[in-house]
């Protein structure tokens, strides 16, 4: 898919010259920072957390009861 995006001339500039030194498109090296900008900042699910503690040999409710005792 196709979008319009409005780049400085700065970055232009140093895309341009990475493009040339890694012999890639411009257009290459803006989908693949787009991909991990994506990646980064990935939302996650909420129930990814689930399960975190199952290989732990203390119980989380345990540590968190040690926790809270301490204050």
């Amino acid at each position: 898919m196709r979008t319009l995006v409005d780049i400085g001339e700065s970055e232009i500039v140093a895309l341009d010259a990475m493009a040339l030194k890694r012999q890639k498109a411009r257009a290459v090296l803006i989908r693949e920072a787009i991909s991990d900008y994506l990646a980064r900042h990935r939302m996650t699910d909420p129930a990814d957390a689930f399960g975190l503690w199952s290989s732990r040999a203390r119980d989380g409710v345990a540590f968190q009861e040690d926790i809270r005792s301490e204050w």
